[in-house]
């Protein structure tokens, strides 16, 4: 029997062909320039906010700062009000964040067994707030009326719950194996510990997802307090900002000279963002894994 004729080595099959080369090369391409104009404006606020003012005024500033001044820093950082504001906000931010996080954890593990009577109700309840509320007088009369103001439950409890979150949640709990459950059942586990112990675990991704979102809304949120807090001292960290915007804008700012003060106007907004985001882009380092392995969760192992 005569034996195959070499005709030299095949072609993989795996190589890419000149056409997903060029795919690649286009897609790099595109997602590098919304890299760029991504950046741009967060990179301009930063240089704009060590920048000097007439630098500023004069539209000089792009990606590099220009007649360095910290004079705006300065100015908030030198005020007591400044870092009682910052540890406002730092409280209220973890208090209301653990509450949000255990409500909505809780309530969108009971929407997602299918077998739970009113199930469907629970939901329809809970859809119907993403399009009515009650409106902002009567918020604000059911919080004064409760003994909430000025509080951390004013600005905890009213937002505990995003309906959004709720359902992404729910959503995630649906797609976990039943099996998982039914074996922890048959070892004698309750249902507090089977939320507990099997499946908070593996939803670390999601978990950390949804901490990251109330997070940064709790953080950035201004016009509750602004509502709700009517002594000084318990302002979070953006309204200060705001009333300091208010008063380098205005020129009511008495503890500032009149250079300060120009100054200040000039790149107060800068200023504002930089410190009130700050924070957030320290911790989205560590909390990015979580987002990873949660692009993972349905990938099929072998």
């Amino acid at each position: 029997m005569r034996a195959p004729v070499s005709r030299g080595p095949r072609k993989s099959v795996t190589e890419p062909t000149r056409g997903y080369r060029v795919f690649q090369g286009v897609n790099g391409v595109i997602l590098t320039l919304v890299v760029i104009v991504t950046l741009y404006p967060f990179v301009n606020i930063i240089a704009r906010s060590f920048s000097g003012e007439r630098q500023i005024r004069a539209g000089e500033v792009t990606l590099w700062p220009k007649g360095f001044n910290l004079t705006t820093y300065k100015i908030v950082f030198e005020d007591d009000a400044f870092w009682r504001s910052y540890g406002n906000t730092v409280l209220y931010t973890v208090v209301s964040t653990v509450i949000a996080m255990t409500l909505t954890t809780i309530y969108a593990y009971v929407l997602s067994k299918r077998e739970l009577r009113g199930r469907g109700l629970l939901i329809g309840i809970a859809v119907f707030t993403m399009f009515f509320s009650g409106g902002l007088i009567p918020n604000y009369v059911l919080i004064t009326s409760l003994g909430l103001k000025n509080s951390v439950w004013a600005i905890a409890l009213p937002n505990a719950i995003s309906v959004f979150n709720l359902l992404v949640m729910k959503a995630f709990f649906e797609n976990m194996p039943k099996d998982l459950e039914e074996a922890a059942q048959i070892d004698g586990l309750s249902t507090y510990g089977i939320l507990w112990r099997i499946v908070l675990p593996l939803s670390k991704a999601v978990i950390a997802t949804m901490v990251l979102f109330y997070s940064v809304s709790f953080w950035n949120s201004w016009f509750s307090a602004f509502l709700y807090m009517d002594r000084t001292e318990l302002m979070p960290v953006t309204v200060y900002l705001r009333n300091l915007i208010a008063g380098a804008t205005t020129g009511s700012n008495s503890g500032a000279g009149l250079d300060q003060l120009s100054q200040a106007a000039a790149n107060i907004q800068s200023v504002t963002i930089v410190l009130t985001a700050l924070p957030i882009l320290a911790v989205y380092p560590f909390v990015q894994r979580y987002f990873v392995s949660g692009v993972m969760l349905g990938a099929v192992k072998g």
